[in-house]
């Protein structure tokens, strides 16, 4: 699955200035994550944006959001919007920084590499103690 790479393009140029922020490809698509969390993303042609459980159901009846079901079943605090919703770049500003914000409210994620304990069974396994 492909993804939009102009839109990559100008969702990097709003979270340019934000610190934490970084991308990894997910759901055939590219996401953003700010401290460790996505925030938005692209699948397609349509953008993700997450939004949260509180604001989810007021953003759902904006005209160009619908719900976020990739795997087949809602992921409520989570969007789709279509490519008319963030034609203009004050509409894409509007919906990157919606996302980026509920996630900043949010703890940081620890690394996912510091968060594990090494596998002592490997090391044994290597002759390591």
């Amino acid at each position: 699955m492909a993804y939009d790479e102009g839109l990559a393009e100008r969702i990097r140029g709003v979270l340019d200035e934000r610190p934490g922020v970084s991308e990894k490809r997910m759901f055939g698509g590219v996401a953003f994550l700010v401290k460790g969390h996505m925030s938005v993303g692209i699948v397609q042609d349509k953008l993700m944006v997450r939004v949260g459980p509180e604001s989810y159901d007021r953003v759902l009846r904006e005209r160009h959001a619908r719900r976020m079901d990739f795997t087949g079943r809602p992921m409520k605090g989570f969007v789709y919007v279509v490519p008319e919703g963030y034609e203009s770049d004050a509409d894409l500003e509007r919906w990157v920084s919606l996302g980026a914000s509920y996630v900043t409210s949010l703890p940081a994620k620890a690394s996912s590499r510091t968060s594990r304990p090494p596998n002592k069974r490997k090391r044994i396994a290597r002759g390591v103690r």
